[in-house]
């Protein structure tokens, strides 16, 4: 069984399938915040919607991060060390890339266990 959390016309925010939490890419709902704010808005949606499935950031399979300016890197870098718990550090990747929005300056994607 698939559960779907949030369904709109054009995609939900997080589906469970088989003890996966699959997370549409979360962005900052304050796009007006620098990289660092917007960062942690994006990890604290992640913690509110793994949360709803049951799950945690220690349950992270694997994140990616888009991030729309390589120059935000080292910023963006110390608020993910300081929210992911030692010892439970996904793999990830990070890309640079045009965002939707051109207030948005990271997006990231994550996929945990339950």
């Amino acid at each position: 069984m698939i559960q779907r959390f949030d369904v709109g016309v054009r995609m939900s925010e997080m589906a469970v399938h088989n003890g996966v939490v699959y997370l549409a890419g979360q962005v900052a709902g304050d796009g007006s915040a620098d990289i660092s704010g917007q960062t942690r808005q994006v990890l604290d949606a992640i913690d509110s919607l793994l949360a709803r499935a049951g799950s945690d950031k220690t349950k992270i399979l694997r994140a990616q991060i888009f991030i729309a300016d390589l120059a935000d890197f080292a910023a963006m870098n110390v608020v993910w060390e300081n929210w992911v718990v030692a010892g439970h550090t996904p793999p990830r990747a990070t890309v640079q890339a045009a965002l939707a929005r051109p207030e948005w300056k990271i997006e990231i994607v994550v996929t945990a266990a339950v």
